[in-house]
């Protein structure tokens, strides 16, 4: 009968350290003690305490910290030059930032992640903005908060407003030219398919335009000192859509088709009402609820009516 061999876990230092280095890199998130503990169970607690300490002091692995506790994560090799000298609760919060990416982290959940102390935070955050490793960006979400993200980050679209937003206020006369450009190019396209007199039915597909091509109208305008992405443009659209101004259908594109997203397109073309409303409805009292309760010397009355007098106004 021949003999069975059983490999032997080895218990050398170098051989630990290896190994956990290797389960990090199968698991790049983190991995925990539990993960190491199960690979190597012949391994004593000891041994694997002083393989995972000197890999820290090291700066080999990073310490984190999660709702299931400690995790373990190789460190990357720009992030561990840049926070060289460095102590390890400094090294915690800047991990904590990095994983926030470019939405960026409030302080509080700075300190629920680090379990570190308010001051300390602050301390910490200071120094790491001094050093222009980190920087606060203000959040349209809420403009008496701050966020933390990287120095070299671009700050995500849910925390700068995009571009309908300049130091956090809503640039709603920027918002309203090009809800008026877009409509006017939407206009001029559908004025071109009339004056084509060809039959109602290429005419009416000959007025829709991509948001491609209203995104290309729109920059080389050059009216925004912003980029505007095709996204931005669709925003527009669909605010002249609410108003009755545009409608928009869907069709199937080939991939690879300018302005497609996922085999389809979105096209849109600028509407008129069938008929235009009569006068009486275009004052107040033709949509008012409360039209049969008004008359003179009654609580609703024409002389103290806040509609009529704004609508007499403009």
């Amino acid at each position: 009968m021949a003999d069975v061999k059983v490999k032997k876990e080895s218990t050398d230092p170098v051989d630990i350290e290896n190994r956990i280095k290797e389960l990090c890199a199968q698991f790049p998130h983190g991995i925990t003690d539990l993960v190491i503990q199960n690979d190597m169970p012949h391994v004593e607690p000891q041994q694997r305490a002083m393989a995972i300490n000197r890999l820290l002091s090291v700066g080999q692995l990073d310490l984190l910290r999660n709702s299931n506790g400690l995790l373990y994560r190789m460190k990357d090799n720009q992030s561990t030059s840049k926070m060289k000298g460095s102590d390890n609760q400094e090294k915690l919060v800047y991990q904590v930032i990095e994983d926030a990416g470019n939405k960026g982290i409030w302080s509080r959940d700075i300190r629920f992640k680090s379990n570190l102390p308010l001051t300390e935070i602050n301390k910490i955050l200071k120094n790491l903005e001094s050093k222009k490793l980190i920087k606060a960006v203000k959040s349209v979400a809420a403009s008496k908060k701050k966020v933390y993200m990287l120095y070299n980050l671009q700050p995500d679209r849910s925390v700068t407003g995009g571009a309908w937003y300049s130091d956090q206020d809503f640039e709603s006369e920027f918002v309203e030219v090009l809800n008026q450009q877009c409509f006017k190019f939407l206009q001029s396209k559908a004025e071109a398919a009339r004056d084509s007199k060809q039959s109602p039915m290429v005419q009416r597909n000959s007025s829709f335009a991509t948001s491609h091509e209203v995104w290309k109208y729109i920059s080389e305008l050059g009216i925004s000192k912003v980029d505007l992405s095709m996204e931005d443009i669709e925003t527009i659209l669909n605010t002249l859509i609410f108003d009755g101004k545009v409608e928009m259908t869907i069709i199937a594109a080939k991939e690879g088709t300018v302005g497609s997203v996922d085999g389809q397109m979105k096209l849109y073309r600028g509407v008129n009402p069938i008929i235009q409303p009569t006068g009486l409805v275009k004052t107040p009292c033709g949509l008012c609820p409360v039209f049969d309760d008004c008359h003179e010397g009654g609580e609703i009355s024409p002389s103290n009516c806040i509609y009529m007098s704004e609508w007499l106004d403009f």
